[in-house]
C-alpha cells in the first residue's frame, strides 16, 4: 500500500532540527511521494533544494500565497516562471484567494492568482489551490480559466489542479471537480466536530480525492495537539475509509493513481 502527501511544508524552520527523523518516519509510514508547495520565493527556493536532495521522493510547486501576496514586485513573476521549469517541480502553488486572514486587499488576491493561472497554463503544471471563505468568488476565476484551456487545446485542461484543504460541502465540491479539479482532504476530517468534511469525505468519488496533511498544521486525530507532519496521513486515509465504508488500501490505493497521473509523477 502506497500512502502520498500531496501537501505539507517541510522547508519550513519547524522540521529543521529533525528532519531525516521526519522523512524516516514518512518512508515508514508508507509514503511514495509527498509535495512541498511555496508561499513565497524564498519558500519556493527552499522546497525545490529539498527536492532536489530527495529525487522520486520529495517534489515541489511555485507560487505566492494569496496572505503572501503583497511582496509581489516586478522580480516575482520572472522567478516563479524560472523555477516552474524545474524538473523536479510539479506544479504552481499554493496559489488561491484567502477572505479569512484577509491580509491583502481582494483585487490584490484576484490579480496576483490570474497571473498566477496563466503562468501554469505556460508551464502546463496543474495548480495547487488555497481558497479560504472565497469558494464562490474563486470558481468563477478557474471556470473561466478552465474554459480557455479547453479553447487552446491544453492538456492541462484534462488534469487542471486540485483544490487544497477544501471545507465546503460536496454540492459545492462537485462544482470543482466537474471543471476537472482533485479535492484535498487532511486531518480536519478526523476531528470530532468536523461533520460537512466528514460528510464530504463519505460521499466524494474515489477517483476526485487527494490525500493530505498541510504540515506543520492541521495534525489529524490521534495526534492532534502536536506537530503535524507527513507520516500521519495515515490517520487521515484511516478515517476516509471508515466514513466510505472501505479498506484503507482501496482509499491509499486511489489517492495515490489520482496524485500519480495529476502531477505526472510516474513520467519523472
Amino acid at each position: 500500500m502506497f500512502l502520498t502527501d500531496t501537501h505539507c511544508h517541510l522547508d519550513f524552520d519547524v522540521f529543521q532540527s529533525d528532519f531525516k527523523d521526519v522523512v524516516q518516519r514518512c518512508k515508514a509510514a508508507g509514503l511514495h511521494h509527498i509535495i512541498d508547495p511555496g508561499i513565497d520565493i524564498k519558500s519556493c527556493r527552499a522546497a525545490i533544494r529539498l527536492a532536489e536532495a530527495h529525487p522520486g521522493f520529495l517534489f515541489a510547486a511555485v507560487g505566492i500565497h494569496p496572505n503572501d501576496a503583497q511582496g509581489w514586485n516586478e522580480n516575482t513573476l520572472p522567478a516563479l516562471r524560472e523555477m516552474a521549469a524545474h524538473p523536479r517541480v510539479v506544479a504552481i502553488g499554493e496559489i488561491g484567494l484567502d477572505y479569512y486572514r484577509d491580509r491583502v486587499a481582494r483585487p490584490v488576491q484576484h490579480a496576483r492568482l490570474r497571473e498566477q493561472l496563466t503562468l501554469a497554463a505556460e508551464a502546463g503544471k496543474p495548480v495547487i489551490l488555497h481558497s479560504r471563505d472565497a469558494n464562490g468568488d474563486i470558481y468563477p476565476i478557474l471556470k473561466n480559466w478552465c474554459a480557455d484551456l479547453k479553447k487552446t487545446g491544453s492538456p492541462l485542461a484534462e488534469r487542471p489542479g486540485v483544490m487544497h484543504s477544501f471545507d465546503g460541502a460536496y454540492v459545492e465540491a462537485a462544482r470543482f471537480t466537474a471543471l476537472g479539479f482533485k479535492i484535498g482532504i487532511g486531518g480536519p476530517v478526523t476531528y470530532a466536530n468536523a461533520k460537512e468534511r466528514q460528510a464530504l469525505a463519505a460521499a466524494l468519488p474515489l477517483k476526485d480525492l487527494l490525500l493530505e496533511t498541510d504540515a506543520p498544521f492541521l495534525t489529524p486525530v490521534p495526534r492532534r495537539g502536536q506537530r503535524n507532519e507527513p507520516a500521519y496521513v495515515q490517520y487521515v486515509a484511516q478515517k476516509i475509509a471508515e466514513l466510505k465504508h472501505t479498506a484503507i488500501e482501496a482509499v491509499a490505493e486511489a489517492a495515490f493513481q489520482n496524485s500519480i497521473r495529476l502531477f505526472g509523477i510516474g513520467e519523472l
